[in-house]
C-alpha cells in the first residue's frame, strides 16, 4: 500500500534528511587516504546520534536468518556498489567510496548516499561519479505530479544508457517515510509512461547505481555487501525526495 504523506509529515521527514545531509558531509571530509572506514561510521554515528536521532541501518535484517546490518553507514568501495559493512579496512589514495547513511527522527525516516574519490581522482571514476549524480538529478526531475512511476527510471537510465555505463540489476529506489523501505519500488530503468501515477504526498528514494561495466552483480558472503560481477568499480547516488504540487522537494539536501 503507497502511503501519502501530508505537509506536516514531510516537514519531518525533512528534518530527519537534514541530519542524514549532516551526517555524509562530516563522513566525506574526514576521508583521507589511510582512514579507517569503521572510523567514518564512529563519524555519521555521533552527527545522528548527537542530533537525538536513532541510525537507520544499524540492526536492519534485509531478510530471515541474515545476519543485522552492523553499522550506521553502507561503506562501498571501488567494485563494491552498495551495503558495504564498515571494516577495519584503510582507505588508499584514488579509492571509491560510496557512504550510505539513514536516520530515524520521531518516527520518521531518511535515507541517502553520495560517492566520492579519496585522495588522487582517476579521470574515469570521476566521469562515472558524475554520470551517477545527473542520472539522480534527472530522476528527481521526473518525480512530478502528473508523472508515472516508469518516468523516473526511464529518466535516470536515458542518462546512463546514453553514456554507456552499466546498472546493477534488481536494485532501485524506494518508498520511505515511517518506515526505511515502504511502497512503490522504483526500478532504476524502466518505460515511460508505465506505473503508478505520482501523486503530491508520495516520498521516494531515489538511488541510481551505475558502473563502469555490465548489469550483473555478486552477493558477497557477509550476505550485505552487493560487487560488480566483473569487478569493474561502481557509484552510488541517492536523495530522498518528497513530490509535491510546485515540484520534487529534496529532503536531504543540507
Amino acid at each position: 500500500m503507497v502511503e501519502l504523506k501530508s505537509p506536516a509529515e514531510i516537514v519531518k521527514i525533512r528534518a530527519a534528511g537534514r541530519i542524514v545531509a549532516r551526517a555524509l558531509d562530516e563522513v566525506r571530509a574526514h576521508a583521507a587516504p589511510g582512514a579507517r572506514v569503521r572510523d567514518l561510521d564512529d563519524i555519521a554515528t555521533k552527527v545522528v546520534t548527537d542530533a537525538g536521532a536513532d541510525p537507520l541501518f544499524l540492526g536492519h535484517r534485509s531478510g530471515p536468518g541474515l545476519p543485522p546490518f552492523p553499522g550506521t553507514v553502507c561503506a562501498s568501495v571501488n567494485d563494491a556498489v552498495v551495503h558495504g559493512i564498515p571494516t577495519d579496512r584503510r582507505l588508499a589514495d584514488g579509492d571509491v567510496v560510496s557512504i550510505d547513511c539513514g536516520a530515524r527522527l520521531h518516527g520518521w525516516c531518511a535515507d541517502a548516499a553520495v560517492t566520492f574519490t579519496v585522495g588522487t581522482p582517476d579521470p574515469d571514476d570521476e566521469a562515472l561519479i558524475d554520470a551517477t549524480r545527473r542520472a539522480l538529478d534527472a530522476g528527481i526531475a521526473a518525480a512530478r505530479v502528473g508523472a508515472r512511476l516508469g518516468d523516473i527510471g526511464h529518466a535516470i537510465a536515458g542518462v546512463a544508457r546514453r553514456e554507456g555505463y552499466g546498472m546493477t540489476a534488481d536494485h532501485g529506489g524506494h518508498g520511505i517515510g515511517r518506515m526505511m523501505h515502504e511502497a512503490p519500488h522504483v526500478p532504476n530503468e524502466s518505460p515511460a509512461g508505465r506505473g503508478i501515477p505520482l501523486r503530491a504526498g508520495l516520498v521516494l528514494a531515489l538511488e541510481p547505481m551505475l558502473t563502469r561495466g555490465g548489469d550483473g552483480y555478486r552477493l558477497d558472503r557477509d550476505g550485505w555487501t552487493v560487487y560488480t560481477a566483473d569487478g569493474s568499480r561502481a557509484a552510488h547516488a541517492e536523495h530522498t525526495v518528497a513530490i509535491t504540487e510546485d515540484g520534487p522537494l529534496v529532503l536531504t539536501a543540507v
